[in-house]
């Protein structure tokens, strides 16, 4: 069986007669929409969406800043900026 990420589960069919009522049980947590069972989609709020982009974007400049900790570096005055 395969792990659901998300706290509220339901099925295509369900997804598809009641897309409204869906979108307001799950305010802006995840919902997993299951077909046969199974996992087959993740409908996210935009404002969880946006959340998960900037934290990527946070993570990644974290890794940037790591990998240019050690240079290589170039000596500038500020007059030369």
């Amino acid at each position: 069986m395969e792990t659901i990420h998300a706290d509220l589960a339901v099925s295509v069919t369900e997804f598809k007669r009641n897309f409204a009522g869906v979108l307001a049980t799950a305010k802006d947590a995840p919902v997993a929409v299951l077909n046969h069972n199974r996992p087959e989609a993740y409908l996210l709020s935009a404002k969880h969406y946006e959340s998960m982009l900037n934290a990527l974007e946070d993570m990644e400049d974290k890794r940037l800043a790591a990998d240019r900790r050690t240079g290589p570096f170039v000596a500038v005055t500020l007059d030369e900026l």
